[in-house]
């Protein structure tokens, strides 16, 4: 590299640090050191006059100096301190002594009693370089620490038992300085219901720039999922004291249950479209096709001129009204006869609940969810598909009552005669209405 590229190199590199730095700042700066070096001269010269037993001068020297120092805090030192980052002196900040700092430690200790009992002044001399270094790991760190904005960016919609991608940013905030080797952890004192459950590594932050690392999450459960607080880490740099700082969070999930089709879904699917292609066999006024004629369609449908024409039977086919209308309903009451309320039972059928309906928001249906105190219209599945697993999501078994809420709520479906129905119920079969089993396919918690 010639001396003309290096020469370019190097006055690229200053005038980057000169766009980036803080001229006002440092203007205040240079006016406050001009100030307080002149104040210190007055102040020097106040007690060489007063030697020479000239009271008044000294008492001025010494006033003007007072009066240079107090105009300094009362209008530099406001502005700097404006420029300086002082949150740092409320951070929450744990620490903890990992297994190389009790090394370390160890032999502080070993060659302080060396030191003592030998006096020889190389080992004075290797203690006090060992505190030293232990001095500005605490420093460092601190700095490492301080200035950093932690920010989790997750998708809007999560499903239980499913991975999803998430993202953490860290923004470092400091003027001057970059961050090294942090870690974003978790409340580590919260054993369960939180988001973050891994550590995430950051190796290097550069000064007022931010760094983004990507982590594969994973809830187990459906539910809300709360972090409270977050902890940045740190080793650097030398790993003999390992600090955490607390960072407050509001951030709170809902996790849908899962819609990956089980076993009983499966099971379930073909009987389930069985039962509706029996309750909608009338069919419609308007002709959609002429086809031929098939062994299992009825004689009625017969057209005979199209028949007649071609010397081969013909069926006149029509279009099927209301189709894909469903109602699917997910009953939370417990039966009364049952003393136990086995919670598996119970999480299977809501997950089954929650396959269906993604089911129907895969091919497009007109669905309509009701649960005791929630109802949405009928409407095409994918507009309503969020706000049914949200409900399911949140959704816990229900005591029977003395007022027979349960027993209403089921009644409460016979006024929909014309509607084809899915219904998750609990409650025994003699309870159920005699009306409901001609249009509904009922699926009981305890055939789970």
């Amino acid at each position: 590299m010639g001396a003309q590229a290096q020469a370019h190199m190097a006055t690229a590199f200053i005038q980057r640090w000169y766009r980036g730095l803080d001229k006002p700042g440092w203007r205040n700066f240079a006016v406050a050191m001009v100030a307080l070096s002149v104040a210190l001269v007055l102040a020097l010269y106040s007690a060489a006059a007063a030697e020479m037993g000239r009271v008044w001068l000294a008492g001025a020297s010494a006033l003007g100096a007072l009066g240079l120092a107090f105009w300094v805090a009362v209008t530099i030192v406001p502005r700097l301190a404006e420029r300086t980052p002082l949150r740092w002196l409320t951070y929450h900040i744990d620490y903890r002594l990992p297994r190389e700092g009790v090394v370390y430690l160890a032999g502080i200790f070993f060659i302080f009693l060396a030191a003592i009992n030998t006096g020889n002044n190389l080992l004075f001399m290797i203690l006090a370089s060992m505190i030293a270094g232990i001095l500005m790991s605490g420093i460092l760190s601190s700095i490492v620490l301080t200035g950093t904005e932690l920010k989790l960016d997750l998708p809007e919609h999560i499903f239980a038992e499913q991975p999803v991608l998430a993202a953490v940013d860290l923004h470092n905030e400091k003027l001057s300085l970059p961050s090294f080797s942090l870690r974003v952890v978790g409340d580590e004192k919260k054993a369960h219901g939180q988001i973050l459950t891994r550590p995430v590594y950051f190796p290097f932050i550069p000064k007022l720039r931010s760094a983004r690392q990507q982590v594969e999450l994973m809830f187990p459960r459906r539910g809300v999922y709360r972090q409270d607080t977050f902890g940045i880490r740190t080793k650097f740099p030398f790993g003999f004291l390992e600090k955490t700082r607390k960072v407050e969070s509001d951030i709170e999930i809902v996790v849908y249950p899962r819609v990956e089709p089980t076993e009983e879904f499966y099971e379930i699917l073909p009987l389930i479209s069985g039962e509706m292609e029996s309750f909608y066999r009338g069919r419609g006024h308007d002709l959609y096709s002429i086809r031929d004629y098939q062994p299992t369609d009825s004689a009625r449908f017969v057209d005979w001129k199209a028949s007649a024409k071609t010397s081969a039977l013909k069926v006149r086919e029509f279009t099927r009204e209301d189709e894909r209308r469903v109602m699917l309903v997910f009953d939370p009451f417990w039966s009364a006869k049952m003393a136990a309320q086995p919670e598996e039972q119970f999480e299977r059928a809501v997950n089954l609940c929650a396959c269906l309906a993604w089911h129907f928001y895969e091919i497009d249906s007109e669905v309509q969810f009701r649960m005791p105190g929630f109802e949405t219209p009928m409407a095409t599945a994918g507009e309503i598909i969020y706000d049914v697993l949200r409900m399911l999501a949140f959704v816990e078994p229900a005591a029977a009552t003395d007022s027979g809420a349960e027993e209403k709520f089921l009644r409460e479906l016979v006024g929909e005669p014309d509607l084809f129905k899915i219904i998750f119920t609990s409650q025994p079969r003699g309870s159920i209405p005699t009306s409901l089993w001609t249009s509904s396919y009922i699926v009981f918690f305890q055939s789970l």
